[in-house]
């Protein structure tokens, strides 16, 4: 997949192994604001974010978006304990010191929204943390069935059958563009199939720890923004609403969105995630 201009393919050497990441940095070369982290979901990469890190990065910072441990183009072990919420949020905690020694924004997408839950409650200090299509604990209703799913199917069938029985016969039926197809390919069969098995073990199973985060929030002046897609499948909206509620955070809702509104809608995504940014940078200096 052909990248936007002043974006690069680039890895994070962190104290827990190295990470695929893209990197967009602002036109001067020189980032002057506090740098951002941008964290997919279970079936996601770095490149669910494509659409919107030049924006972001133009605002006069370094925007950094990362596949997970075991995800697509960074490694993973064949080992179960990698791929729980704490370890990933562990890892989630290791890049933003290596990104930093400054505050670092942290946005968490669909699963990566509670893998970074993980890493703020652990004791991980960002700037701010938004909460991206994500919900306050386990999938439910028919997300849920596709997570489980998946699980399943993964020890079964492997993920090469899995692309070619279900995934690419469903793409190609929609119309998806051929270029766009081999990158889902390649994208699909660069998962670690137990890392991905796992995780979605872990979406199906997360508490709601939502009043810890309030809490947390509460005692540590962390900034939390909730933002999804008016028309999101995963996650009830309502229950989303219902989250920034309990967070006492404010929520924005992005119109002609679903799931991935940094795709679907990235201008209005990135004005909303700009707004908190520099809202919250004001308060730091």
């Amino acid at each position: 997949m052909s990248l936007p201009p002043g974006v690069r393919r680039t890895t994070v050497e962190t104290s827990r192994g190295p990470f695929a990441a893209l990197e967009a940095l602002p036109g001067s070369g020189v980032p002057d604001r506090c740098p951002a982290l941008l964290v997919p979901g279970l079936t996601g990469s770095k490149e669910d974010f494509l659409a919107v890190l030049e924006t972001l990065a133009a605002s006069g910072r370094r925007v950094v978006a990362i596949d997970m441990r075991g995800q697509y183009e960074t490694l993973g072990p064949d080992d179960e304990s990698a791929y729980t919420r704490a370890a990933l949020g562990a890892d989630i905690a290791a890049l933003l010191s290596a990104l930093g020694p400054g505050p670092v924004h942290l946005v968490g997408h669909s699963f990566g929204g509670l893998v970074c839950r993980e890493a703020v409650l652990a004791g991980a200090r960002p700037a701010s943390f938004t909460v991206m299509s994500s919900g306050p604990g386990a999938v439910t209703g028919a997300a849920a069935a596709k997570a489980r799913a998946l699980r399943d199917a993964i020890p079964e069938l492997g993920l090469a059958q899995i692309w070619e029985l279900g995934l690419e016969p469903d793409y190609l039926g929609r119309g998806v563009q051929r270029e766009i197809v081999a990158f889902l390919r390649a994208r699909t069969l660069g998962n670690s199939e137990k890392g991905l098995a796992c995780m979605a073990n872990e979406i199906l199973t997360a508490p709601d720890r939502v009043d810890e985060l309030a809490k947390h929030c509460a005692d540590t002046a962390l900034r939390v923004l909730v933002i999804y897609g008016e028309d999101d499948d995963a996650w009830d909206p309502r229950a989303q609403a219902a989250m920034a509620e309990r967070l006492n955070a404010p929520k924005v809702v992005i119109p002609g969105a679903a799931h991935s509104p940094a795709w679907d809608a990235p201008e209005t995504t990135a004005a909303a995630l700009l707004a908190l940014w520099s809202d919250t940078e004001r308060t730091l200096k």
